[in-house]
């Protein structure tokens, strides 16, 4: 049997794990239909997704029509989980992207179909509650069209109920592909095998309309996935991706992984010598042990550790860094409990969820977490009281603030406390917008041997970086460890780790007092629909909150005739505004906002006098170093290292202004 791996995504209340729920019941994998609503969903089984009627954590299941075996990977809807959905994005074969007929492309489906065009992942769309009296099967694939791409084509209509294409589409598929149309000029049509290679190359996107809760349109859906998927080619080698991590009832760590090549049988040695003790393949809730898996199938390994979404095992390389980040910080109030008894349990849920990004300060004796939203939050608290019978509280969100450089600086650090010597020399530069924080090496083995470069590497990739404007994360630049000096009687490991987290820091003290360091905030990109007397309000509004705006669309919603402002603005000012909008709309205006990326900060220096950071009285991250001298280390303030470093620098100021 052709055996595929299917995600299925879509905007909350689309009607997601309801198709899901229709194709297994179809299929013969279900004997009976469940319901989101009646809270006995086949893919909803825990019991917060059963209290909430939202899918809150992806879900595996397994059918077969004819020659296909599918497996199915169920995806959250909610935008505060996203980055769950993102972790399965990674491992999928194709995606059925499910659009409401009635509310027809909404914010988040934007953010689906860019992260499905980030992950290439082949794109399969069904739209759905086309029983609605509303639905307008042509407006909605003229709207996929224009929003979407020129290539999403029906390929279901009232004669083609068994996957095959309906004659007219065949010139539309063409149109997409020059060599494609080409052909088709000559024949007359397009041979199967290509409809499905431009599928796989994300050419064409085949459109099917349907009414999942009645079953309408589901098997048609399910003939074209065994007609129009190709089964990956695998090599030999084993691989695997890891795509996420859970626990069960009894508490046992689950490492889910698709196997990327290869096979993987019990027992067997993987990763820092752990041994596979069980293979188990999840349906549902429930799951089998198997012997061995081959490449292709997903499986859950209980009681690995060290494993991680996006690890890549075997052959197979780690995974990019997510698209999908929280932007709002919060701080846990333990409400009686033991402090190091939450961040243990709060570590446990990183473990499965690493956006939280949990960050303890000794300094201020408490623990932050990193959310996307309230809905989040609530459920974050939900999880903690009825699975580890802690109640929480949680301060008001801040806006999670990053810091960056805009130009090149050689930062170092020096640590030598009696018997033990290291000094690193870092070079930090500015990297792509996005790009997070990336580390290399350009340092001659010469001059500081392999071994001693290993550790650098490895402590810089043992903590978050920590800005030196208001403390917030450093992202988007390139750390390259460039000199050093180790010593042959005194250094050890534990010495290079803290050289070199005091050459970051060093370093971007130094960017600080050349002007060079930046504080960055998240911005939203919104589409914002007001009537049309309503229009010069909410372009003040967004002028004052220092947003931008596209020039304003007409559009027709609900008989009303209202105008669409699409743009960008701080994620800080427009806390809040969707309530503002909901007032002068009198409840007929619809705010969506979706995260667009960090950007240069509106109102830095407010924010930074605001937050009062002192960098050098953080003492979990000083810049400051330690000399020695008749017998004893004694620091060294950051702006006096440079000129008692033992190793030259690499760079002049001018050559590091060139390195931009």
């Amino acid at each position: 049997m052709k055996h595929i791996v299917a995600g299925i995504v879509a905007h909350v209340d689309a009607g997601k794990t309801t198709l899901s729920e229709a194709l297994l019941y179809r299929s013969g994998a279900l004997r009976q239909l469940g319901r989101v609503d009646n809270g006995d969903a086949f893919l909803d089984p825990d019991d917060l997704e059963k209290q909430r009627g939202i899918t809150i954590f992806s879900h595996q299941a397994s059918l077969q029509v004819n020659d296909l075996d599918l497996t199915l990977l169920d995806t959250p809807g909610h935008v505060d989980f996203a980055s769950q959905t993102e972790q399965v994005l990674s491992v999928l074969d194709y995606a059925v992207l499910v659009v409401s007929a009635t509310d027809g492309i909404q914010g988040y489906t934007r953010t689906l179909w860019r992260l499905l065009a980030h992950y290439q992942v082949p794109t399969i769309i069904f739209v759905n509650k086309m029983d609605a009296d509303t639905a307008d099967r042509e407006r909605v694939l003229d709207q996929l069209q224009q929003v979407f791409s020129s290539g999403c084509i029906a390929f279901n209509d009232d004669q083609t109920a068994d996957g095959k294409i309906p004659a007219t589409a065949y010139e539309d598929i063409a149109m997409q592909n020059d060599a494609v149309l080409e052909d088709f000029l000559d024949s007359g049509t397009v041979a199967d095998e290509t409809v499905r290679q431009m599928i796989g190359r994300r050419e064409i996107f085949p459109c099917y309309f349907g009414a999942a809760l009645k079953l309408d349109g589901v098997d048609t859906l399910l003939a074209g996935l065994e007609q129009w998927t190709q089964e990956p080619q695998y090599t030999a080698d084993f691989g695997a991706k890891v795509f996420k991590i859970s626990h069960d009832d009894k508490g046992e760590r689950l490492t889910w992984l698709r196997l990327t090549g290869g096979k993987l049988a019990n027992k067997t040695t993987i990763l820092d010598e752990q041994k596979v003790n069980q293979i188990r393949v999840y349906n549902g809730a429930k799951f089998t042990i198997q012997p061995a898996v081959s490449a292709g199938m997903v499986c859950a390994i209980p009681n690995l550790t060290g494993t991680h979404p996006g690890q890549g095992l075997g052959i197979q390389s780690a995974g990019r860094t997510p698209e999908i980040q929280p932007v709002l910080n919060y701080t846990l109030d333990p409400q009686d409990h033991d402090l190091h008894e939450c961040l243990t349990i709060l570590r446990q849920l990183e473990d499965e969820d690493p956006q939280l990004h949990v960050a303890w300060s000794s300094h201020l004796q408490e623990i932050r977490v990193q959310i996307m939203g309230a809905v989040q939050l609530e459920i974050l608290q939900q999880i903690l009281h009825e699975r580890f019978h802690l109640d929480v509280g949680f301060g008001a969100g801040s806006i999670l603030y990053k810091e960056t450089l805009t130009q090149a600086v050689e930062g170092v650090g020096h640590f030598e406390p009696l018997r033990h010597y290291a000094e690193v020399h870092l070079l930090i530069q500015p990297a792509p917008r996005g790009s997070g924080v990336t580390f290399g090496t350009d340092c001659d083995l010469e001059v500081l041997g392999k071994n001693w470069q290993h550790q650098v590497l490895t402590s810089l990739r043992a903590k978050e970086h920590l800005g030196v404007l208001t403390g917030s994360p450093l992202t988007d630049v390139k750390i390259t460890l460039v000199s050093g000096r180790a010593s042959i009687v005194h250094s050890v490991g534990g010495d290079f780790r803290e050289a070199t987290w005091r050459a970051v820091r060093q370093g971007l003290m130094m960017a600080k007092t050349q002007g060079h360091a930046q504080l960055l905030e998240p911005w939203y990109r919104f589409r914002l629909e007001v009537g049309q007397d309503q229009v010069g309000r909410a372009m003040t509004d967004i002028q004052r909150m220092h947003g931008q705006f596209d020039t304003p669309d007409a559009a027709t919603v609900g008989g009303d005739d209202m105008t669409v402002l699409t743009g960008t603005a701080p994620v800080a000012e427009m806390q809040g505004y969707v309530q503002e909008v909901n007032a002068y709309t009198h409840g007929k205006g619809q705010l969506e906002c979706l995260i667009d990326g960090y950007r240069p900060c509106h109102n830095a220096t407010a924010v930074i006098a605001a937050q009062d950071y002192d960098p050098v009285g953080d003492l979990e991250n000083t810049p400051g170093s330690v000399f020695c001298a008749h017998g004893a280390g004694y620091p060294v303030h950051w702006d006096d290292v440079p000129a008692m470093a033992h190793v030259d620098y690499v760079y002049t100021v001018a050559e590091l202004a060139k390195l931009n």
